[in-house]
């Protein structure tokens, strides 16, 4: 993805055309930034303070990621596509809509109590990105990727259902991602009913995109 205008070129930047040990590198100090950044948010963490947190330094995070901007929007991106993979599996082998829902449903709830602070890194950074226009593409991209990833479970639902989708991929998205900003909200609060919420809201409502299937 281009960078946004006005933006520099990242130190190091020839070296990450057809360089995969750059890339690498930065994944690995990406994964290595995570904690302090889930921890802190974005409005609280500067590369200074991510180096303090780590075994990097400050130098070498700098070389290979601009600013913070940069690495966080890396950090996120590469997370949430791990995420978008853990559904291919349930996707692949339910055997009915009501097992995919429901399956999907806990693969949800198991997601928000593992990762609830990189959730809510994510959260940060999408909010942050209707103030900040250098977060916006990265955001947009992300946004369209978890779009697609609900859609390929719905549709999957519906087609074992033999039911049509009520909904286009981008309200079904709004719904369910509402559904898991809410119960994540209950989470950080401290509701140990927070999992619970989610699993039979989100059974409940795609019950109702596919009303033919088992319950």
């Amino acid at each position: 993805m281009a960078e946004p205008a006005g933006r520099p070129k990242a130190a190091g930047g020839r070296a990450r055309q057809g360089n995969g040990k750059f890339e690498q590198r930065r994944s690995e100090l990406a994964d290595a930034a995570l904690k302090t950044l889930s921890e802190l948010g974005y409005a609280r963490t500067s590369l200074r303070e991510i180096a303090q947190n780590s075994e990097f330094s400050h130098g070498v995070l700098h070389y290979y990621f601009i600013d913070k901007v940069d690495l966080i929007t890396y950090c996120v991106r590469q997370y949430k596509a791990r995420c978008m993979r853990r559904y291919d599996g349930i996707i692949a082998t339910a055997a009915t809509g009501a097992q995919l829902r429901h399956e999907f449903a806990l693969a949800m709830a198991e997601s928000m109590l593992q990762d609830g602070d990189l959730h809510r890194l994510w959260y940060d950074l999408r909010s942050q990105s209707m103030f900040d226009a250098a977060f916006r593409a990265d955001v947009v991209e992300i946004d369209l990727g978890l779009q697609d990833m609900t859609w390929r479970v719905t549709t999957r639902i519906s087609e074992l259902a033999e039911v049509a989708p009520p909904f286009g991929p981008a309200v079904t998205y709004g719904i369910l991602d509402g559904l898991f900003q809410q119960a994540l909200l209950r989470h950080c609060s401290g509701d140990a009913t927070a999992a619970d919420y989610l699993i039979g809201a989100i059974d409940e409502v795609m019950a109702r995109f596919v009303p033919l299937a088992p319950v």
